[in-house]
């Protein structure tokens, strides 16, 4: 099969440190490739993949901040589109815009939704309902407007995350500086349990971090900034718990299935896809207050970090996901 591949173009494929649908398009790519299938990878010039890459801008936006995003994705996109006779299937990972030349090429169209950003794109979507196909990336991530082919898990590549039956003592919070995501929640968290807590992250929101995060670090409370792959690897597999005080109903969330593939359970406030992904009792804990998760850091002994790493390989492995997208393919190809 000769598939297209686009992935965003804010940050390199895979991303060096920030970039969750980056990281998910590489991991497509990089799994179909491995199935045996000829795969082109459209992203920035700097990605690296097995497949074949073609490109137009030289690096991500974000990284290069002198140019324009918008005209940065116009070329980018149309670059594929131009190309998409080239090809079986055309696999989109960059939101809702290639939608809207989709109807112009006539190659079969294939859309995996990595969240909305906001209700208003969603009448893009609804507008290709009948000529595109869409994948949610979890059950709890869907609106009752739009038509799914299937859910499916990000995929992760196992290999990157070692298994640590004797983890460290610490609480680890690893995402970007935002209120979405808890970062003060999970000070709080720390505080009540008088542990240590290692932050880890890119800062998105300035003002946050000065008023929520800065006056609390120092003594048992740091901030490390972001972390590559083998920091992150590091990280999660020798904290005693990840902590996941989400304040929005995340769609997914990559650092619990990367903690959980190191063996370490996560406390998660119960929104969005958190209770598809953490067993509770099992592989994790979900609750709805800091109080609740200090209360869970006490418990942490009882979850087998064996069936942890056991579950989210299962689940969560690039080859459960590449296996998944493979059979969506068949079923567009065949009609």
């Amino acid at each position: 099969m000769k598939i297209a591949v686009l992935s965003p173009i804010a940050w390199r494929t895979p991303p060096r440190h920030y970039g969750p649908w980056e990281q998910v398009a590489s991991n497509i790519a990089e799994g179909l490739v491995a199935a045996g299938h000829d795969v082109t990878l459209f992203a920035s010039g700097d990605s690296v993949t097995s497949g074949k890459l073609d490109a137009v801008i030289a690096e991500g936006y974000e990284e290069d901040r002198t140019q324009d995003a918008k005209v940065c994705e116009c070329l980018h996109i149309s670059n594929l589109m131009e190309k998409a006779h080239q090809f079986d299937l055309v696999h989109n990972n960059f939101d809702f815009l290639p939608l809207t030349w989709s109807r112009m090429v006539k190659t079969p169209f294939i859309t995996t939704i990595h969240g909305f950003s906001s209700p208003r794109i969603i009448p893009v979507y609804k507008k290709y309902n009948d000529t595109s196909d869409y994948v949610s990336i979890s059950h709890a991530d869907r609106s009752e407007e739009l038509r799914y082919l299937a859910t499916i898990y990000n995929g992760l590549n196992t290999s990157d995350f070692e298994f640590n039956a004797n983890p460290g003592d610490y609480l680890l919070y690893f995402g970007r500086i935002h209120h979405d995501k808890g970062t003060a929640e999970a000070i709080d968290i720390a505080k009540k349990t008088c542990k240590r807590l290692i932050i880890a992250g890119i800062i998105q929101d300035t003002a946050y971090f000065n008023e929520k995060v800065k006056p609390f670090l120092g003594g048992d409370i740091g901030f490390i900034g972001h972390a590559g792959p083998e920091k992150r690897n590091e990280l999660l597999g020798n904290a005693a718990a990840l902590l996941h005080p989400i304040n929005f109903n995340e769609p997914f969330g990559m650092s619990v299935a990367e903690a959980m593939l190191c063996g370490t359970p996560v406390i998660a406030f119960n929104k969005g896809s958190m209770p598809e992904l953490i067993e509770h009792e099992k592989t994790g804990f979900l609750v709805t207050t800091p109080t609740e998760a200090a209360e869970a850091v006490t418990r942490l002994a009882s979850i087998d970090r064996s069936y942890t790493r056991e579950r989210a390989t299962a689940r969560f492995s690039q080859e459960t996901m590449v296996a998944d997208y493979l059979e969506a393919y068949r079923k567009i190809l065949s009609r």
